[in-house]
């Protein structure tokens, strides 16, 4: 079979002539174009892929094993990523899902990294230059990372003067990481040190407020906020924000003649300032840039630091003398307290029930289940009669063991195949249990495009509701009955279609099969059962028929 490959574009800001020529290249010879639905009404007008998938927040990792999966059939697939992929955006997403599969350059698919503007750039090309010396990014999105670290993040570039960028700086639910981000640099910067906001860089949206640290959470910001704040130098002009660069040091900018001719500029004495490459010591007390500006033009303060104790570098020093004498008395290394580590946790989900015709659980299974949890771990129950297990822990597989022991069946989280069976009048309607049971056996815990929910009930009383899952099957008079394609919740939320009644017992198993099978291989990432139903408007041989409500319905801001 012929290698695909995996193109992962940075479109930029979004404005079309702001997209580099290979990003076209790239999204124009694509045979799927992958993105956060966003970013793909963006692009959609420049694109002829014979498929765009587009998929919500936080679905980035089944947008990558999508891209990995198409192209491992020989497809040409782009996913994209506003700004540059390679900037909180995709590519590194994308490498470590095809690490996860032992993908190799050599033997593996062909990946490509196609760069974009990133909102550094772009925003900072809107309020002037203040990006032209030393500068840094930092999402305060703290889903993926600890605050812990973050924070340590912003005091980092707060005490080493560094242009600091904000990305992610605020959304509906995180209003305080902007706040304490304000707090930790208003001890390093003056308060009227200047700040850019800048929302919807190049769009249609687009809006830029100039303002100080001080007060710049007096403005709207939000999660399409770009925040670049100065450093001690930065000054605003005429509307802009410039940060010098230090030519101040050397040259007179506003006369022609230079004091220094080009041949004394990189010599020694011309750079007092510099790192000497024999002692490894420069001279302080050149930090300051003197820059001349237009008398009426206000100049941030310089930020005042009170300093009671040694400089963090002299700290540091010292202190790493006093670890290596420590190591030395007592032959083993000690750590530096002041190294940032982010631990990487191995976090075992898994579900748990006590069986597929089983609702009962015992004190013993409790009893050990909650030692398994521990102080640390979470036990979720859930509508479809399974516990949610989360955990760290090192060695899983010691854990379902132990859970087996006691005769509780472990399944896989996530996005797979869930099968909810009745209680069977707890065991007085059991002669379709062996058929509840294997299906449970060959398909719980299938990985799939999106949970997938398969519901049985031993008899036509329907009890535990079959019928509004995205497959439903009703044991009666010894045949079954199949429903599809149920929209469970929302305010439009309708039962499954009835496709098949009397179906024979022998043929239940390679039916629901055929169906499983075709949902996963030709379903869209996050795409539920029911909306592939209704958008291939034909499973197997079974038609599509609208059983939503016919009453309108205002549509809800969020979730349906």
């Amino acid at each position: 079979m012929k290698k695909g490959k995996i193109f992962v574009v940075g479109f930029g800001p979004g404005a079309t002539e702001h997209i580099t020529g290979r990003a076209l290249e790239a999204l124009q010879e694509s045979n799927y174009i992958i993105g956060y639905k966003t970013y793909v009404e963006l692009i959609k007008h420049l694109v002829t892929a014979k498929s765009i998938v587009s998929t919500g927040m936080t679905e980035e990792v089944s947008r990558a094993q999508d891209a990995v999966k198409k192209a491992e059939t020989g497809g040409i697939v782009s996913v994209i990523s506003s700004g540059d992929s390679g900037a909180y955006g995709m590519a590194g997403l994308v490498y470590e899902v095809l690490i996860e599969k032992g993908w190799t350059e050599a033997e593996g698919i062909e990946v490509e990294i196609v760069p974009g503007i990133s909102a550094i750039n772009s925003c900072a090309s809107l309020l002037g230059a203040p990006v032209m010396h030393d500068a840094c990014t930092i999402s305060l999105s703290d889903h993926l990372t600890p605050w812990t670290v973050i924070e340590k993040r912003i005091e980092a570039a707060g005490m080493a003067d560094f242009v600091v960028a904000l990305y992610n700086p605020k959304s509906g639910r995180r209003t305080r990481q902007i706040v304490e981000a304000q707090r930790i640099l208003l001890k390093y910067r003056s308060p009227d040190t200047p700040v850019g906001l800048v929302k919807s860089a190049y769009r249609e949206n687009q809006h830029i407020v100039l303002t100080t640290l001080a007060e710049m959470l007096e403005h709207d910001i939000g999660m399409l906020t770009t925040v670049i704040i100065g450093n001690s130098s930065t000054f605003f002009y005429d509307n802009k924000i410039i940060t010098p660069r230090g030519y101040q040091r050397k040259y007179t900018l506003g006369e022609g003649k230079q004091s220094l001719k080009p041949h004394q500029r990189l010599k020694k004495e011309a750079e007092p300032w510099a790192l000497d490459q024999e002692t490894g010591e420069a001279q302080s007390g050149h930090e300051e840039i003197i820059s001349k500006k237009p008398e009426d033009t206000p100049m941030p303060k310089q930020a005042e630091v009170e300093r009671s104790e040694p400089a963090p570098e002299q700290k540091v020093q010292s202190l790493d003398m006093a670890l290596k004498a420590l190591s030395m008395v007592t032959k083993e290394e000690v750590e530096n307290p002041f190294l940032v580590r982010q631990p990487i946790e191995d976090i075992f989900e898994f579900s748990v029930s006590p069986g597929v015709a089983n609702k009962l659980i015992t004190a013993e299974q409790m009893r050990v289940l909650a030692e398994v949890v521990g102080e640390k771990g979470t036990l979720e129950y859930t509508p479809n009669h399974h516990f949610v297990v989360k955990v760290t822990t090192d060695d899983p597989e010691a854990i379902v063991e132990k859970l087996e022991h006691i005769n509780l069946t472990v399944m896989p989280a996530g996005e797979v195949l869930k099968v909810k069976a009745c209680d069977f009048c707890y065991g007085e309607k059991a002669d379709s249990i062996p058929y509840a049971e294997e299906i449970a056996a060959k398909f719980e815990g299938m990985k799939l495009p999106k949970q997938l929910h398969v519901g049985f009930n031993g008899c036509g009383m329907a009890c535990y509701r079959p019928v509004f899952d995205d497959i439903g099957i009703v044991y009666r008079k010894k045949k079954f009955d199949l429903f599809i394609g149920a929209k469970p919740v929302g305010r439009t939320a309708h039962a499954a279609q009835p496709v098949a009644e009397g179906i024979e017992p022998e043929d239940l198993i390679p039916l629901v099969t055929k169906i499983i099978e075709e949902y996963e291989q030709n379903a869209h990432p996050n795409e539920r059962f029911f909306k592939y139903f209704k958008r291939v408007k034909k499973v197997l041989n079974y038609d599509y028929y609208d059983m939503s409500c016919k009453i309108e319905v205002e549509p809800a801001p969020c979730g349906d």
